[in-house]
């Protein structure tokens, strides 16, 4: 409540200022380039109190997985993780590359960002679920329609305020040789890091750290996300077994249509919204989406 109180302050500042600011130089281009972002705060600023969960403040970490299908799901992944990307832009947040492995031909066949921003955990964890693409395939000579999937998780990147008992008896860490892409970091060395958590078989890997221990302490991070948000789905089940049902990944139960032809059209299938321009969404015009299933609740 205290960070919400002080960014709706920032923003009654910013507007004094810049109305001081367009008596004197209506014209300016940096005065008008103000406004507009002023503009865009205060919109934004509007759906502060629908982020309600402890962690909604947190940054986040995004993962991207292909479904089967080959170089079609792969290359939709690799879509995916350009929009997200885009929209992580349009909201100012940065965007880390944890980990991508590439597709065989094209695409990747997975990736893990972490969005750093304030409440890009709020707006991401609804993301959750099979997102499913229909198109004429680039990748098939007769032109035919494919139907693509690709699945994407959402956990909240927890600070240490928020307490998460992990024991080292319940671990399991493997190293071993990073690959694909990686950057300029990844080298031929065992750097790699690879930790399961047994009792609930959680996984996480990192391989994009400058060593070992960096991606060691990166992965531990994930991890202890990563339980975090299994003890929040295991409380919203007791809760509300419908909203627990809502965040369980499972193919043939998409959460959002991509269709490109034989019409333009996105629709989220939970709530009924949908968006004819499908390149503007594609371009990380996602908050409409976000939002309709926020102020739901």
């Amino acid at each position: 409540m205290e960070k919400s109180l002080g960014e709706l302050k920032a923003l009654e500042a910013d507007y004094q200022t810049l109305s001081e600011l367009y008596q004197i130089a209506p014209d300016d281009a940096d005065v008008i380039a103000g406004i507009e972002k002023l503009s865009d705060d205060a919109h934004r600023a509007k759906f502060i109190t629908l982020f309600r969960d402890p962690a909604d403040n947190n940054g986040a970490f995004l993962f991207i997985q292909a479904g089967a299908g080959g170089t079609e799901a792969q290359d939709w992944a690799q879509m995916l993780s350009r929009m997200y990307a885009r929209w992580a832009e349009r909201h100012g947040f940065s965007v880390d590359i944890i980990e991508e492995h590439e597709g065989d031909t094209a695409g990747i066949k997975n990736i893990t960002y972490r969005i750093n921003g304030v409440r890009a955990y709020g707006w991401l964890k609804n993301e959750i679920g099979v997102h499913r693409l229909v198109r004429i395939s680039p990748f098939n000579a007769n032109g035919k329609r494919q139907t693509s999937f690709a699945s994407v998780d959402v956990w909240p990147d927890v600070d240490d305020a928020i307490e998460i008992e992990i024991n080292d008896k319940d671990l399991r860490i493997d190293t071993y040789r990073a690959s694909g892409a990686g950057g300029q970091h990844v080298n031929k060395t065992d750097s790699a890091v690879r930790i399961t958590h047994i009792p609930t078989n959680t996984v996480v890997t990192c391989q994009n750290e400058r060593s070992q221990i960096q991606n060691r302490e990166m992965a531990m991070k994930m991890l202890r996300s990563k339980l975090y948000e299994l003890e929040m789905q295991k409380r919203a089940a007791e809760q509300d077994a419908a909203k627990a049902a809502q965040k369980k990944i499972e193919w043939g139960s998409q959460i959002r249509n991509y269709v490109l032809y034989p019409y333009q059209l996105v629709k989220d299938v939970r709530t009924g919204v949908e968006k004819t321009d499908s390149d503007a969404v594609l371009d990380g015009d996602l908050d409409d989406f976000m939002l309709s299933l926020l102020q739901r609740g």
